[in-house]
């Protein structure tokens, strides 16, 4: 028998983006009878909310931050396993049931990674596209496809961050057993880019990023890489034989190193923001 999977969206005036989000979530290759769409949204003034409705009857209104949508949309859950995504995401079309058969099969694995491709056309875009690639499976990602009751023994997202909640989870759901990671990607719709749009989005996050540090420690080995300037520069771009790429596509390694200095610069002028 199929296993309901919970499909938790958390939004935010995201009517550009949440029609194609819904949507992928309806086009999976799971029985659609066992897929659950859970909207939880954050006081939209915009059509979400009406476009939702039209894929799904469950839509909450809940905030103020990501952390708590998220977990308010667990809690109103049904489903054995849950996914968590952004309205901006879409599903490629087999990654709910490749996320349930790995599970499935290995009954140490609690989580699940979902390689994620960032989309658009533009130099920057094709940056983005192209750095994102080099985090999957690594400290510098965090898991999606999760079993609803190790979530909730650990007491789900914390609620005090909205940045890095993510890693914060990560590292806390892997002390209950495994984490894996599937091949089926999920692709993140970051719109066009604008380099302005970009950087503020970033410090936005930024000035909340001490929360995660000062809980685990400057001197734990993943807040060392996430944030140190060897690993976030240089180690994640080169370990495992992936510094080839960098050597094969010079011109977006460029455009990616750019980008990460100014987002270095942002996270280092936080507390003057």
């Amino acid at each position: 028998m199929e296993k309901v999977v919970s499909v938790i969206i958390n939004t935010k005036n995201e009517e550009k983006n949440i029609a194609r989000c819904l949507e992928s979530v309806q086009k999976q290759n799971y029985p659609q009878d066992q897929i659950e769409i859970i909207v939880v949204d954050n006081d939209s003034t915009d059509r979400t909310k009406e476009i939702a409705g039209k894929h799904t009857r469950l839509i909450f209104n809940y905030g103020p931050e990501r952390s708590a949508q998220k977990n308010f949309g667990v809690g109103r859950s049904g489903g054995q396993y849950f996914i968590h995504l952004d309205a901006d995401m879409e599903l490629s079309g087999g990654v709910i049931l490749e996320c349930v058969k790995k599970i499935e099969n290995d009954g140490e694995i609690v989580a699940l990674n979902i390689p994620e491709i960032v989309v658009g056309k533009k130099f920057f875009s094709r940056a983005r596209k192209f750095e994102r690639s080099f985090y999957n499976n690594t400290v510098i990602d965090g898991v999606r496809f999760i079993k609803k009751n190790k979530f909730l023994a650990i007491g789900g997202f914390d609620e005090d961050m909205h940045a890095c909640e993510d890693w914060d989870l990560t590292k806390r759901i892997k002390k209950t057993g495994k984490i894996d990671t599937i091949r089926a990607p999920l692709f993140h719709n970051e719109v066009e880019f604008n380099l302005k749009r970009y950087l503020k989005k970033k410090k936005y996050y930024s000035g909340n990023m001490d929360v995660y540090i000062e809980k685990w420690g400057k001197d734990d080995q993943d807040v060392k890489k996430q944030f140190g300037i060897y690993y976030r520069f240089f180690g994640v771009f080169l370990e495992n034989g992936k510094w080839k790429r960098l050597v094969a596509h010079p011109i977006l390694a460029a455009g990616m190193y750019f980008l990460r200095f100014w987002v270095g610069v942002n996270f280092l002028l936080r507390d003057n923001g």
